[in-house]
């Protein structure tokens, strides 16, 4: 009876060993992490997204229209970038809908951004608005400009007299949907 206890002793302790030697003092398991490609851009105002250019007179019979006072800088452009390596975005800018009359020069310019983080891009400089698409802020990589008004780029809209003082008409005043793309480089 006794060598029966014993061996029965001797097989727990043998099989209780077995058990524990099959873990070990590490293990592992993979964790994935993934960052997606983001492309937003937003613009923001503390006043209104929509906004009006107009010359002023002094009243006065022999002075011309004036459109020194003919600008707006209540608009931001705000945007988020995330691009693969050595890839860059820009900003790019056009009137796509309506067109400047005749004699008048519409005029945008972007400040640098003084918030956000990351390769927020340069601004170029002043950029005279048409139909086609033009390069306003490049290098943007992966960025964001915080959201919001006064966050970002503060955009400068100047309206100013191109031209002939005779091509300047009466009702030849328009709206314009002017356009910001974010796009690969």
């Amino acid at each position: 009876m006794k060598l029966t206890k014993i061996l029965f002793a001797a097989l727990i302790i043998f099989t209780s060993t077995n058990t524990f030697a099959q873990d070990t003092e590490t293990d592992s398991h993979n964790v994935t992490i993934t960052i997606p490609e983001i492309a937003l851009l937003d613009l923001e105002s503390n006043t209104a997204k929509n906004i009006t250019l107009i010359g002023e007179h002094s009243g006065e019979a022999g002075d011309p229209l004036d459109f020194t006072n003919a600008t707006d800088d209540s608009i931001w452009l705000n945007y988020s970038s995330i691009v693969g390596s050595n890839k860059t975005r820009s900003v790019s800018v056009e009137i796509t809908n309506g067109s400047v009359p005749e004699g008048l020069q519409l005029n945008v310019e972007a400040s640098i951004s003084a918030t956000g983080n990351g390769d927020l891009g340069t601004p170029g400089d002043s950029i005279t608005l048409s139909g086609t698409a033009q390069d306003l802020i490049t290098g943007v990589g992966s960025a964001y400009t915080e959201t919001g008004d006064e966050k970002g780029h503060k955009l400068t809209y100047t309206l100013s007299q191109n031209g002939d003082y005779g091509d300047l008409e009466i009702g030849s005043g328009t709206t314009l949907t002017i356009t910001y793309t974010l796009s690969d480089i």
